[in-house]
Parts: C-alpha cells; structure tokens; sequence
C-alpha cells in the first residue's frame, strides 16, 4: 500500500467549524471528514478513485 498523502489546505474558520461539527457528529476526524466529502464530490462528478481493496466510504 502506498503512504498517503500530505497536504496543506487553509479553510476559512466558519467552514472549518462546520466541518469540525459535521465530523464530530459522524464521529470521524476532521481529516477523515473532509476525504468523505472529496469522495462523495468525486462520485458525483464521475471522477472515483480505483483502488481495488480500499472501502470508499470511511
């Protein structure tokens, strides 16, 4: 498996807040809480990741 990757993203600190609430209420990270919601935007455009053996949706 390859090591993931690192990336710094400034967010304005009322998205981050709803962000931090979204997470908490899924009972998820921060991190993990935003790779969810690039996922699902990734689905939706048509643009999923392949990666055989990989759940998802964390």
């Amino acid at each position: 498996m390859s090591e993931r990757k690192k990336v710094l993203l400034r967010l304005d600190p009322a998205v981050y807040d709803a962000v931090a609430k979204w997470a908490a209420d899924d009972l998820r990270s921060v991190n993990a809480q935003i790779e969810f919601a690039l996922r699902r935007a990734l689905e939706q455009a048509g643009r999923s990741p392949r990666r055989p053996g990989r759940d998802d949706h964390t």
